[in-house]
């Protein structure tokens, strides 16, 4: 299978949100020799842009982005370690996480998969984050940007939690707060201090491009 071939094939699985088919795919690239960012820039990211457009038309439905999600997270793991180092963090670091109290993890996955396929170094810190822990992680691994992600009325809180603790520890003018889940809103954002909201992966991630570039 020529490397053309493989390429086309990788998009098509993402849009078939075929997770299986993306890894086979993703290794049958590696083997062939397709440099790693290519893959990422010119099969991965133009898939999930697709589908991630096709969401906001309402054209498909919910299960099918996160399958296309976990297509695209599981085949750019594979390809994270083989890029050179000075080609890794080509853009900026970001953490993502779902805040203290809450477990729900579908958006924030779908939010850290379209990031990894757009060339960020993203740390997924997973659900139910402390805010102490977070905060302590964009310290310490420098992010630009956090992108927190709250599912329940009664975790909105932790988002506002995040804000205040980049204030006290003298943190916050150094990171972009984003916040985004189905209770929250653009008058939330507003009202605890952070940067911006976004309504869906989407527009986490324009607004990621933006915030990371703008700090």
């Amino acid at each position: 299978m020529d490397a053309d071939k493989i390429m086309k094939d990788l998009q098509d699985a993402v849009l078939c949100y075929d997770p299986g088919a993306a890894v086979k795919l993703t290794k049958a690239a590696i083997k062939a020799k397709v440099p790693p960012m290519d893959v990422i820039e010119e099969a991965l990211v133009p898939a999930i842009e697709k589908v991630g457009d096709k969401f906001e038309r309402m054209e498909i439905f919910l299960p099918d982005l996160m399958l296309a999600a976990d297509a695209v997270k599981s085949s750019t793991e594979l390809l994270l370690p083989l890029l050179p180092k000075e080609g890794r963090g080509i853009k900026a670091t970001v953490v993502v996480a779902t805040v203290q109290g809450d477990v729900h993890e579908i958006g924030k996955n779908i939010v850290a998969s379209m990031l990894m396929a757009r060339g960020f170094n993203v740390i997924d810190m997973g659900v139910d984050v402390k805010t102490s822990d977070l905060v302590e992680t964009v310290k310490n691994r420098k992010a630009r940007v956090i992108c927190a992600s709250a599912l329940m009325s009664s975790t909105l809180g932790s988002q506002k939690d995040i804000v205040d603790y980049l204030v006290a520890v003298g943190e916050r003018k150094k990171v972009a707060v984003l916040i985004g889940g189905g209770p929250t809103s653009k008058d939330w954002a507003k009202e605890i201090g952070a940067d911006a909201w976004g309504a869906d992966a989407n527009a986490a991630v324009k607004l990621t491009e933006k915030y990371s570039k703008a700090r």
